[in-house]
């Protein structure tokens, strides 16, 4: 069957097993469409939200790229792995420190946080897809050899024990882009002196988008519901941008490229634009507002 333009928004409930490329194969061949892609890698152990862009959204994928994002993450300690997650093999044993009751060890692990909390400062893992030379650091992980990695300013909005069931305790992380949770784990064991790893990992949100709008992957594959209804708007990603509205010769003109001058109060922002219309897809795309002045930046295709 040939595959169909479809544009709009896919927010995937990822299994674990399952890679970020995997799902958008998945969901690209349960939906027949043309062209597919994802917003950040959920590494293969990892369970959640995993936005995935069909069509026309794929140019706006680097929005989510750069947003806030959310994890509960479980945390075991007293042991280090080669990954820094359960899917690595043991390295070191440590034994655990020993509390007097609950109340003890639950104060020893709120101790640890507000050294974790704010901008600070995180090592990329070896195992992670960053490039060294074109090549990810995985590869040269996997061949036993260790690069030097330079530490790489991110910030920790907010980060909370939800559970503690000794050795293992589990974290809700609120956390900037480039944050690799895997590695806050293993730091949290180094600082309490007992090394630790990551044995889960679930994402709950994606900027503004949580958990609760996705689907499973087995919901789309089924079609238990009409297709349209997992797919939303493409921009659904840009619901935190100001909007304003256009006529439609300011949108033709915005359409071949061209700054539109608006008689209206400005601000200094990149905004999404949408055209006069009483049609459902009046979206247009985003521009720069700059001095009363719009600036194409990202328009989607009319054509279909």
């Amino acid at each position: 069957m040939k595959s169909v333009r479809i544009d709009g928004v896919v927010l995937l409930d990822k299994p674990s097993g399952m890679s970020s490329q995997g799902a958008v194969t998945a969901v690209k061949r349960a939906l027949n469409a043309d062209k597919a892609g994802h917003t950040g890698t959920l590494d293969p152990m990892a369970t959640g939200l995993l936005p995935i862009c069909l069509g026309e959204a794929t140019k706006y994928s680097q929005d989510l790229l750069d947003a806030d994002k959310t994890y509960i993450a479980q945390v075991k300690f007293g042991q280090c792995t080669d990954t820094g997650d359960a899917e690595g093999l043991v390295t070191q044993e440590f034994p655990l420190p020993i509390f007097t009751d609950e109340a003890a060890l639950r104060f020893a692990l709120d101790a640890l946080l507000p050294e974790f909390t704010g901008p600070i400062s995180q090592v990329p893992p070896m195992y992670s897809a960053l490039k060294r030379d074109g090549k990810p650091l995985y590869e040269y992980a996997r061949a036993g050899v260790e690069l030097e990695r330079a530490a790489r300013e991110i910030t920790i909005h907010a980060i909370r024990w939800t559970n503690i069931q000794w050795p293992e305790a589990t974290l809700e992380v609120s956390c900037s882009k480039g944050t690799y949770i895997r590695v806050l784990a293993e730091d949290l064991g180094k600082t309490l002196g007992c090394g630790a790893h990551l044995v889960g990992l679930r994402r709950t949100e994606v900027g503004h988008l949580n958990l609760e709008q996705s689907f499973t992957i087995e919901n789309i594959q089924q079609g238990l519901q009409e297709s349209s209804s997992y797919i939303l708007p493409v921009d659904a990603l840009l619901q935190t941008l100001p909007h304003l509205t256009i006529d439609e010769q300011q949108a033709k003109r915005l359409g071949l490229g061209q700054r539109v001058p608006l008689s209206i109060p400005s601000i200094e922002a990149l905004v999404r634009i949408y055209r006069a219309t009483a049609a459902p897809h009046n979206f247009i795309g985003t521009a720069d507002w700059r001095s009363g002045v719009l600036h194409p930046k990202r328009l989607i295709s009319q054509t279909s």
